[in-house]
C-alpha cells in the first residue's frame, strides 16, 4: 500500500534539524510520493531544491495570500520572481502546480489589502495558464470571493482546494467547476462540524489527502509536529466515512494526485 501526501511544507524551519532523516522515515512508512508546497519566494525556492534532491518529492511555486508584501510594486516583483523560477525549472517536471495561492480574510481585515490579495490571486491564475499548470488554492473566510474569481478567471488545468474548508457551497461549486478537494487533519478532529458530510459530498475520483505538515496534526497525534507519515490517519477517516478499505482510499487518492498534477510514472 502506498500513500501520496498531496500537500506538506517540508521546507519549514521546524524540519531543519532532522529533515533528511525524516524523509527517509516517511518513505519507509509507505508515503512514497509527496508535494512540498511553496507559499512564498523562499518557500518556493526551497521546494524546488528539495524536488531536485529527492525523486519522490514534487513541488508547487506561488505566493500565498498571507505572504504577499505590503507594497503593490513589491508584489508584482515577487510574482515575476516566481514566474522566472518556474520558467527555469519547468522542464524538470517537478514543479506540478502554481500554489498555494488564494484568499485569506481571517488575518486580513484591511479592504485595500484584501483587494491586493485578489489581484495577486488572479495574476497567478494567469501564470498557471501560461505554464499549463493546475493551481493549489488556499481559502479562509473568503469563500464567495474565491469562487467568484475562479468562475470569472478560467483555470485551464483546474486544480485543488487544499485543506478544504467545510463549506457546502464551496465544495459543491468547486466540484462543478472540475476542481479536486483535498482533506487534511481537521477531518479527524472531534469538534469538526460537517466533516463527514463534506467527505460524503466528494466523489472518489475528486478527493485527495494531505497533511499540510508541520501544521494541523490529525487525531490521534493532534498538537504535535505534523509530518507526511500522518496522512494515513486522514485516509483512515475517509475510509470509515465512505465505507471503503484503507487500501482503496490510498490507491484512489494516489491515482487522483497523479492525475491532477500530471505526474507520469509506472506505478
Amino acid at each position: 500500500m502506498e500513500f501520496f501526501d498531496s500537500h506538506c511544507h517540508l521546507d519549514d524551519e521546524r524540519f531543519d534539524e532532522d529533515r533528511e532523516k525524516l524523509i527517509a522515515e516517511i518513505k519507509k512508512a509507505d508515503i512514497t510520493k509527496f508535494i512540498t508546497a511553496g507559499y512564498s519566494i523562499d518557500g518556493s525556492i526551497k521546494g524546488v531544491v528539495l524536488s531536485q534532491i529527492y525523486d519522490d518529492i514534487y513541488t508547487t511555486c506561488g505566493i500565498s495570500p498571507n505572504d504577499i508584501p505590503q507594497d503593490e510594486d513589491e508584489l508584482w516583483k515577487d510574482i515575476e520572481t516566481i514566474k522566472n523560477l518556474v520558467e527555469d525549472h519547468i522542464k524538470d517536471k517537478k514543479i506540478v502546480a502554481i500554489g498555494e495561492i488564494g484568499l485569506d480574510y481571517y488575518w486580513e481585515k484591511d479592504l485595500q489589502r484584501r483587494e491586493l490579495q485578489r489581484q495577486a490571486f488572479i495574476k497567478q491564475i494567469e501564470m498557471a495558464n501560461a505554464f499549463d499548470l493546475p493551481i493549489v488554492i488556499h481559502t479562509r473566510e473568503a469563500v464567495m470571493d474565491t469562487l467568484e474569481i475562479v468562475k470569472k478567471h478560467t483555470v485551464n488545468q483546474k486544480g485543488v482546494f487544499h485543506c478544504c474548508p467545510f463549506n457546502r457551497e464551496l465544495v459543491k461549486e468547486a466540484l462543478k467547476l472540475g476542481f479536486y478537494i483535498s482533506f487534511a487533519g481537521p477531518v479527524t478532529f472531534k469538534n469538526s462540524k460537517n466533516a463527514n458530510e463534506m467527505i460524503e459530498m466528494v466523489p472518489n475520483d475528486k478527493m485527495l489527502i494531505e497533511t499540510d505538515s508541520p501544521y494541523l496534526a490529525p487525531e490521534p497525534v493532534r498538537g504535535t509536529r505534523n509530518d507526511p507519515r500522518n496522512v494515513k490517519y486522514i485516509a483512515q477517516k475517509i475510509a470509515e466515512v465512505k465505507g471503503m478499505t484503507l487500501e482503496e482510499v490510498a490507491k484512489r487518492t494516489y491515482e487522483n494526485a497523479k492525475e491532477i498534477f500530471g505526474i507520469k510514472m509506472s506505478h
